[in-house]
C-alpha cells in the first residue's frame, strides 16, 4: 500500500517492461547499424549516381532522369555482354550441377574403399582451394598456344595447329566458361555429397524389395531427396556465376572483341576506364535487379522447404 501511495513501484514495474521490450532491438542493433551501414546506404547511393550526370566525376552533378538506363539499354554492346553473360552462367550452373551430382555420387558409392575415396576427395575440392588469380595463370599456362592442352590435342591429331584458346574469337568464351567449371563444381560436390549422406538407408531398402533398379532408385529416392539442395545451389550459383569478374578479367578482360564481355566487365570498364560512374552505376542497378527477382526465388523456395 505504501508504494502504491508513492507511486515508486509501478515506474519500477513500467521501466522494467520497457527495458523488457527494447532488449530485442538492443540485440540486433549492432548488426542493423552494420547492415544499414555497409549495405543499405551504399546501393542508395549507387541509385543516386545511377540517376545524375557527371556523379562523382564533377562537384555538383545534374539530376539525368532514366538516360543513363536507357543510353545503356539501347546499346548493342551492354546486350552482347548480357547474352555472354546468360550463355556463361547457364552453362557453368548445368555443368556445376551435373559433374558435382556425379562425383558426389561416385564417393558417396561403397565400390569405393575408403583410402581411394580420401584421395579422389582431395584431388576432386583443389580447384576449390585455390584463389582466383592461381586459377588464371593455371589455365593461362594450361592453354596457352604451346601449353599442354594444345600439345595433348595435336598428338591426337584432333587439331593441326596451335589453337589460341583465350585469343580465338571463337574459342575465348568457351575457355572462360570450362575455366569457370573448373573452378566451381566442387562446391556442388561438397553439398550434394553432405546431401546423400543424409538420406535414409529405409528408402532404399524399401525400394529394393520393390525391386526397383539402380536407376529407377536414383530417379525415385535420391534425386527426390536433394531437390531442395539442388534448387537452392542452382540459384545460389546463378547469383555468383552472373557476378564472375576476376577470373573473367585476369584471362581475357572482355576481349578478343568482346566475345567474352560480360555485365561485370562492361561495369567495371565503364567506371574505371571511361570514368563514366553514372552509366556503371546504372549498370550495376540493373545487374542488382535481376539478382533481386532471383533472391526472392531463393528465399521463397526456403520457405516452402521449411
Amino acid at each position: 500500500m505504501t508504494a502504491l501511495r508513492t507511486g515508486r513501484t509501478p515506474s519500477r514495474f513500467g521501466s522494467a517492461r520497457l527495458a523488457a521490450k527494447s532488449a530485442p532491438y538492443g540485440f540486433v542493433a549492432p548488426t542493423a547499424i552494420l547492415l544499414i551501414a555497409l549495405m543499405v546506404v551504399p546501393i542508395i547511393l549507387v541509385i543516386g549516381y545511377s540517376v545524375s550526370d557527371g556523379a562523382i566525376t564533377t562537384k555538383n552533378a545534374s539530376f539525368a532522369g532514366l538516360t543513363n538506363y536507357i543510353t545503356l539499354l539501347t546499346d548493342p554492346e551492354f546486350w552482347n555482354a548480357a547474352l555472354n553473360t546468360l550463355v556463361f552462367t547457364v552453362s557453368s550452373v548445368v555443368a556445376h550441377l551435373l559433374i558435382g551430382l556425379g562425383f558426389s555420387l561416385m564417393l558417396n558409392s561403397k565400390l569405393i574403399g575408403a583410402v581411394p575415396r580420401a584421395v579422389f576427395r582431395v584431388i576432386y575440392i583443389l580447384p576449390w582451394l585455390f584463389t582466383a588469380a592461381i586459377i588464371a595463370v593455371l589455365w593461362r599456362l594450361l592453354l596457352d598456344p604451346q601449353g599442354v592442352i594444345n600439345y595433348l590435342l595435336q598428338s591426337v591429331h584432333l587439331t593441326g595447329s596451335p589453337i589460341a584458346w583465350f585469343g580465338d574469337p571463337s574459342s575465348a568464351l568457351l575457355a572462360v566458361t570450362v575455366m569457370n567449371i573448373w573452378a566451381g563444381y566442387p562446391f556442388f560436390m561438397i553439398s550434394l555429397l553432405a546431401g546423400l549422406q543424409g538420406v535414409p538407408a529405409d528408402l532404399y531398402e524399401a525400394a529394393r524389395v520393390d525391386g526397383a533398379s539402380g536407376f529407377q532408385q536414383f530417379l525415385n529416392v535420391t534425386l527426390p531427396q536433394l531437390r531442395p539442395i539442388i534448387i537452392s545451389m542452382a540459384m545460389l550459383d546463378v547469383l555468383w556465376t552472373t557476378q564472375q569478374f576476376a577470373l573473367i578479367w585476369l584471362t581475357t578482360g572482355g576481349g578478343p572483341i568482346s566475345v567474352t564481355e560480360m555485365l561485370s566487365t562492361v561495369t567495371y570498364k565503364l567506371a574505371f576506364t571511361g570514368f563514366d560512374f553514372s552509366a556503371a552505376s546504372a549498370s550495376a542497378v540493373i545487374v542488382l535487379v535481376f539478382s533481386l527477382i532471383v533472391a526472392v526465388f531463393y528465399v521463397r523456395s526456403q520457405r516452402s522447404e521449411s
